[in-house]
């Protein structure tokens, strides 16, 4: 991922936020030399700088075959930046841009079909989603009718050997810029505008002044 210096994070708490946030990831990787993707929910945990992310696939999923390294995108909050936000876009000659935050991590993708393995994926996902709906659904490994769904699924382990972080908030620009495109943000109605907004005011505040 392209990632000028101003831009690139290291801190793995924004990559904890991400996945708070949205759980839901890209995954790719790399069959004969064709790249093939999948759209996925993950259950996410890390421990110092240990990542583990697991998940399944639907067995007639091709990737549930592929082996080798792979790359999950995780992508966080974008927003469209005008040039009409900035204080100085006359002098400056400034042009519209995107700000976002997105995560990729490269590793290697482990598959299981272990019973056991299978069953506590099944029960951590919905422990972690169905309160959210509103629902109290639950796996119920005892119960053969669901135990017999297992067989339609492949587990995976995803350990990334290499994280990076990009967060463009527009931190190559002035401050003034910076509020300015954040106020602009906080004005419209889309949810991520205002995500990317807070992100902007944070990574301001914490700024050595221009």
């Amino acid at each position: 991922m392209y990632t000028p210096r101003a831009f690139a994070e290291t801190d793995l708490l924004e990559l904890d936020r991400l996945l708070a946030r949205d759980p839901f990831v890209t995954l790719i990787s790399n069959a004969e030399g064709v790249p093939f993707a999948s759209h996925l929910p993950v259950l996410y945990s890390r421990d110092g700088g240990q990542v583990t992310l697991e998940g399944h696939w639907a067995k007639a999923n091709p990737q549930a075959l592929h082996s080798g390294r792979a790359l999950m995108i995780v992508q966080g909050p974008h927003a469209y930046i005008s040039p009409s936000w900035y204080t100085d876009k006359e002098e400056a000659a400034r042009v519209p841009t995107w700000n976002y935050a997105v995560a990729h991590l490269t590793g290697r993708l482990e598959a299981s079909e272990e019973e056991g393995f299978l069953a506590s994926i099944i029960d951590r996902l919905s422990v972690r989603h169905e309160a959210a709906v509103g629902s109290d659904w639950r796996y119920e490994h005892d119960n053969p009718r669901l135990r017999s769904q297992l067989r339609g699924i492949v587990g995976f382990r995803f350990v990334p050997e290499r994280i990076e972080l990009k967060f463009k908030l527009s931190q190559n620009h002035p401050a003034a810029n910076v509020l300015g495109a954040a106020d602009g943000l906080a004005m419209l109605e889309d949810p991520q505008s205002h995500e990317i907004a807070a992100l902007m005011r944070e990574r301001l505040a914490h700024r050595a002044p221009d």
